[in-house]
């Protein structure tokens, strides 16, 4: 990209219409993004009742951090156009923590306790994290977070396919109408993706979902019912279902958060880098302390506030290449509209009345996207023996416990609990192995590629 090719520069301040415009677009690229986790995690923990409170309240958290990333509060934020939303990383523990949770009797309320105060306890650690950041790559290398990725988006595919088929308890899984209706959103997510105007495919998910919810309409399987009861207006409530915590269930949401600032030093390089600035020396670091350290402090934000971590979303990199407008105000825009959608309750409402097969399409073919950008990550990397062998045990183990959960039914309970999570004991695993094997391995085939592929130019 040129520098001519930016139509408004970071510092720059829009037209309200331009402004207004661009912001909805970032909207657009990220609201399922947002709300999705939410639906999913309260739908697998049997939360339905509380799901469209947290619903709004994952809108306006997220609104609000936006509004702290993008303008920089303090030593809080980076200062770029970077929007902050749910994060779907955190989905798959966070039901492996509510399930432990529900095994020793707990509530709902104390459930939502233990899982908001163990996102709170693992921002603590993110901010910890901020400053020393050039030491945890060492550790949580590329292949480890690749791995992590990896397993983060196959362990959650059976979700998305259970909503699919009706969800937990349906009364009749499997139901064609249900397949039709999940046929339909991804057709017309693909037709999105395939077409060439640049919007459509941005916003393919949002218009799967759309084209979903109009099928169901017609099919009789749409109920607003629930809309009509609910507040025109709810003040957000800090703490309303108290903190709990439980170490078992913690360690999986810590590591997450672990993988979490790393990823999100990428995603505001790349924000740096389509802003046209710097991406090393400074500058570039303050901001990349500045952004981590406030991705932590949002998370922090959404426990307090009854929701789920935030982190910084990829996805609107695109839009300032897209767009051309790099500027970050942007994000007050941005922010400001998912402040009022997340004041509203009635939009919780209308979105937990989602069907499940509808929701469960898009949900599915995300999982299988954030599974295909771990394997990118893995596929960046040259496959040395070590490499190779790292990955393979990696995503066996995690798979392993996954599947056949029954393998570690002989350890103590606590070790059951930790190790059940695929993410924990495959991303273990990783590391362990990091540290483990050797590197004279990797030199040493390096160095027998090196001259195979001399040998062969010659």
């Amino acid at each position: 990209m040129h520098d001519n090719e930016l139509i408004f520069r970071h510092g720059d301040r829009p037209p309200f219409h331009t402004a207004f415009l661009v912001a909805f677009q970032h909207v657009l690229a990220c609201f399922v993004a947002i709300i999705a986790p939410t639906i999913i995690v309260t739908s697998a923990l049997g939360l339905q009742n509380e799901a469209p409170y947290l619903i709004s309240l994952a809108l306006l958290v997220s609104g609000i951090s936006t509004l702290i990333q993008t303008q920089r509060i303090g030593p809080l934020g980076s200062g770029l156009l970077c929007v902050q939303g749910t994060s779907f990383s955190f989905v798959a523990a966070l039901i492996s923590a509510g399930l432990i949770a529900r095994e020793r009797g707990a509530s709902d309320h104390e459930v939502l306790g233990v899982l908001f105060g163990i996102c709170i306890a693992g921002s603590l650690i993110e901010m910890a994290m901020g400053s020393v950041l050039h030491h945890l790559k060492r550790v949580i290398t590329p292949t480890v977070t690749g791995v992590v990725v990896t397993l983060i988006g196959l362990s959650l595919i059976s979700v998305g396919v259970t909503d699919i088929a009706g969800g937990h308890g349906a009364e009749s899984p499997g139901d064609p109408i249900n397949l039709l209706l999940a046929v339909i959103v991804i057709g017309a997510v693909l037709a999105c993706q395939l077409s060439r105007h640049p919007m459509l495919r941005v916003g393919s998910v949002f218009v799967g979902l759309l084209t979903g919810c109009v099928a169901a309409a017609l099919m009789g399987r749409l109920d607003f019912s629930s809309v009509a009861n609910a507040p025109l207006f709810q003040f957000p409530q800090p703490l309303r279902y108290g903190l709990g915590f439980d170490l078992a269930a913690f360690i999986p949401v810590a590591f997450i958060f672990a993988i979490t600032a790393i990823e999100t030093v990428g995603d505001l390089t790349g924000s740096s880098r389509a802003s046209h600035l710097p991406t090393s020396g400074p500058e570039y670091q303050k901001r990349i302390r500045g952004g981590v350290l406030g991705d932590a402090f949002n998370s922090l934000l959404a426990g307090i506030f009854n929701t789920f971590p935030n982190t910084t979303f990829s996805q609107n990199t695109g839009i300032i290449h897209l767009t051309g407008v790099a500027s970050r105000h942007i994000g007050l825009f941005v922010g400001g509209i998912l402040i009022v959608l997340g004041s509203i309750p009635a939009m919780g409402a209308i979105l937990q009345s989602i069907p499940q097969p509808v929701l469960g399409a898009a949900t599915t073919l995300m999982f299988g996207l954030i599974a295909v950008s771990g394997i990118r990550m893995l596929a960046e990397q040259r496959m040395t023996r070590k490499r190779v062998m790292i990955i393979a045990l990696s995503l066996g183990g995690g798979l392993g416990v996954e599947l056949v959960p029954e393998v570690l039914a002989g350890l103590p309970q606590l070790l059951q609990s930790v190790l059940s999570s695929s993410i924990t004991t495959g991303g273990l695993l990783a590391i362990l192995m990091h540290l483990i094997l050797p590197e004279r391995q990797a030199t040493e085939e390096d160095a027998v590629e090196s001259a195979s592929q001399i040998a062969d130019t010659r």
